[in-house]
């Protein structure tokens, strides 16, 4: 087979939470929803499966001055206009141009704490009821690794016909996981071809949004199911982000030195593939540092979600 971008009907994930280090996953996932026009039509409802005391309901006020909640839930989205071409960025001369144009669906949300095998029912039920064909799992990790050098992003996947249509790889980590494998694995077993796109998110920042994050995981995104995401004002933020991390460190001979530490073992990664494994890796101690930490539900019932701190 011919590689090339994933064909035929296909669903992009990203969760709110743990798998989301500086918000990456699921910007890139909104920016693909903006861009291809989706708009919701399902959801999962939060109350069964969600932690409100880790993912909070949010208040605002709206046009009439009311006060209404909104609640963390999963929202599915679908195409609207399948065959519509449209200039999402005239000012740069972008347009979406696609050829899974139509075929492209969404999920995003809360990432669910409790209740993992109910949860994984209701949402193959929403991925039978659109056909979909396959299912990109986006997700970005904190990680050792500075903020001066381009964003390492990984592609692995479960399904044989995407590893040689996308010329990656499977996964070879096995310890604790997280939704997304679940999910992953319930759709292999339905069917449905999966693949895992992740990119490292310097942990030092772990507070912040990271727009550069956001940029490498539209890119190679955009590769995988064949559509023009339009960056906007992602590349001004990135810069800003960038350029405010570079003013914080100075004034700090620790972290300063820290990040050099972590430029030259960047820098001594000479190719693609070296990457690909360093941040395989990487991923496989995110989660093994993570499955380590205490709970902090006193009966013990809850995996400890926050991302690992930065050092001291």
């Amino acid at each position: 087979m011919a590689r090339g971008p994933i064909e035929g009907r296909i669903m992009v994930v990203a969760f709110e939470g743990w798998t989301d280090a500086g918000d990456a996953a699921s910007g890139a996932v909104r920016r693909l929803i903006d861009a291809c026009a989706l708009e919701p039509f399902d959801e999962i409802e939060p109350d069964e499966f969600v932690d409100f005391a880790m993912h909070r309901p949010v208040v605002r006020t709206l046009e009439d001055g009311t006060r209404a909640l909104q609640w963390p839930s999963t929202i599915a989205y679908a195409p609207t206009r399948p065959s519509a071409r449209k200039a999402l960025a005239a000012d740069a001369g972008l347009d979406v141009s696609s050829g899974n144009e139509g075929e492209l669906f969404a999920l995003v949300g809360a990432e669910p704490s409790r209740n993992w095998t109910a949860y994984a029912a209701e949402f193959l039920e929403i991925v039978r009821g659109c056909e979909i064909e396959s299912i990109v799992f986006v997700g970005a990790m904190l990680a050792d690794v500075p903020h001066t050098r381009p964003i390492s992003t990984s592609i692995t996947s479960d399904s044989r016909e995407l590893q040689s249509r996308l010329g990656v790889l499977q996964s070879e980590y096995e310890g604790p996981t997280g939704i997304m494998t679940v999910l992953s694995l319930a759709a292999q077993e339905a069917g449905i071809h999966t693949a895992s796109l992740w990119a490292s998110v310097p942990h030092y920042v772990h507070n912040a949004p990271a727009p550069k994050a956001v940029i490498a995981l539209v890119d190679r995104l955009s590769e995988m199911v064949d559509v023009t995401i339009p960056l906007g004002d992602l590349v001004e933020q990135s810069g800003e982000w960038e350029r405010g991390i570079d003013e914080l460190t100075e004034r700090d001979d620790d972290m300063r030195a820290y990040i050099g530490k972590l430029e030259e073992q960047r820098d001594a990664v000479e190719s693609p593939e070296a990457s690909g494994e360093a941040i395989a890796h990487e991923f496989e101690r995110f989660l093994r540092d993570e499955s380590s930490r205490p709970s902090q539900d006193p009966k013990g019932d809850e995996p400890d979600d926050a991302p690992p701190a930065p050092p001291v």
